[in-house]
């Protein structure tokens, strides 16, 4: 089951983007998609009848001017997009989330959490907050962890809340999609990496973020965050030539027609290359991978107003594209 989109053709930046489709009982397949809603398949423009969206991105310094050519060429076989189910556009081999980057999503918590015996005022602690944070962007590291693929699902399609997630909640985040390999990069090389941007909601249940039998260990990601469905992905991937600078879009969440994110990538601690740098100082990044870069204030836990069943959540980044996101709750 799926939420269909307002528009099947929801709007990008630049003249195209990728996605992968399917038709009615069909195999997914890697396609352009134009502005007018126009989908070309790349297994017959590209002669591979086997390609898919990964193939293409280890491919992709080199597939890129003939992706170009394609957009512009008015005799390419295109199809409309409501022939299709759009599904995520790529099947990652690994996933990088991020926590903790946007400053004033970090100051909100840091204030929420106040100290036993901490009598200050609001606006004391706000300052305090703000001071670590901009000791932290000038001297200290992102946070990064893993993610499983097998969360990804489609922009359009239902999410299933299970029935043990007690606080099931939503994170919109910009992610950056990799096209080359990245091992060891540094800051100032690390966007030549990226192939391209889509949109990505880290749905996190609170409620198991934090281990109570061994406080100790700390976080346990592999539950709070790797449920199937709990990371909606695309609808597309927009080359990176085409977003350009991602220091000013604007993220927004809404849920059931009311907005609950709505904030700049201005507000990011560590930007997008910072991101993608750090994560290949451990990690060989590989085409196809995605890497989050953290999520704005906003998050349900900030309104006190977790998933329900039946909830619609509506997602969009700037020059991205939206999605929408239906929860279902599991029965128990």
């Amino acid at each position: 089951m799926s939420v269909k989109p307002e528009s099947a053709s929801a709007l990008f930046s630049g003249p195209f983007a990728l996605g992968t489709l399917s038709a009615a009982e069909g195999p997914a397949f890697p396609a352009l998609v134009d502005a007018e809603g126009q989908a070309v398949d790349l297994r017959t423009a590209l002669a591979d009848p086997a390609l898919t969206m990964r193939d293409l991105l280890e491919r992709w310094p080199a597939v890129l001017p003939r992706l170009r050519e394609l957009a512009a060429d008015a005799g390419a076989v295109r199809r409309p997009l409501s022939d299709f189910r759009v599904l995520a556009p790529v099947e990652p081999r690994q996933v990088f989330q991020s926590g903790a980057n946007y400053r004033q999503h970090v100051i909100d918590l840091h204030v929420a959490h106040r100290a036993p015996g901490d009598e200050r005022s609001e606006e004391e602690r706000r300052a305090e907050a703000a001071g670590i944070m901009d000791r932290r962007a000038a001297e200290d590291l992102p946070y990064v962890f893993i993610g499983l693929p097998s969360a990804v699902t489609g922009p359009y399609d239902d999410v299933t809340l299970p029935a043990w997630a007690e606080k099931p909640d939503w994170e919109l985040e910009l992610a950056a999609v990799i096209g080359r390999p990245a091992y060891r990069v540094s800051p100032e090389e690390a966007l030549e990496y990226v192939a391209g941007y889509t949109i990505a909601n880290d749905l996190t249940d609170r409620a198991t973020v934090f281990r109570r039998d061994m406080p100790q260990i700390g976080t346990d990601w592999l539950r709070s965050k790797n449920a199937p469905g709990f990371t909606p992905l695309g609808p597309w991937i927009v080359p990176a030539e085409s977003v350009g600078d991602t220091g000013d879009l604007r993220l927004t969440l809404k849920l059931n027609g009311e907005v609950m994110q709505d904030e700049s990538t201005k507000d990011m601690i560590f930007g997008v290359a910072r991101m993608v740098a750090y994560a290949s100082r451990t990690a060989r990044l590989l085409p196809g991978d995605l890497v989050l870069t953290g999520s704005p204030a906003g998050n349900g836990m900030h309104w006190g107003r977790l998933l329900r069943d039946g909830d619609v959540m509506d997602a969009s980044i700037t020059g991205l594209g939206a999605q929408r996101t239906r929860c279902v709750a599991e029965e128990a």
